[in-house]
């Protein structure tokens, strides 16, 4: 098991960002959490295995259509028991 921190930049507000990043967190099986920030960035943290957690820090990188990922600043974050689930934080 691994944990990530994400800080996500670029056109990644009010394109569908957080719910496609939940979407695919799920059918993935990772754990975690999605949120807009107020400067216009995306912040998540994602746990889960190895692989699983990578396919979704990958498709943050990317993100859905509509929007334009510029940076993804990914740091090791350490495991929180709490998430069973991915969820949109407010």
């Amino acid at each position: 098991m691994e944990a990530r921190h994400l800080i996500v930049s670029g056109r990644v507000q009010g394109v569908g960002f957080r719910w496609s990043v939940l979407s695919e967190a799920l059918r993935l099986g990772a754990a975690g959490w999605v949120r807009n920030l107020p400067d216009g960035r995306v912040e998540a943290f994602v746990q889960g295995d190895k692989e699983t957690v990578a396919d979704v820090v990958s498709y943050v990188r990317t993100g859905p259509p509509g929007a334009r990922v510029l940076s993804c600043i990914e740091t090791e974050a350490g495991l929180d028991e709490r998430y069973s689930s991915f969820e949109i934080r407010m």
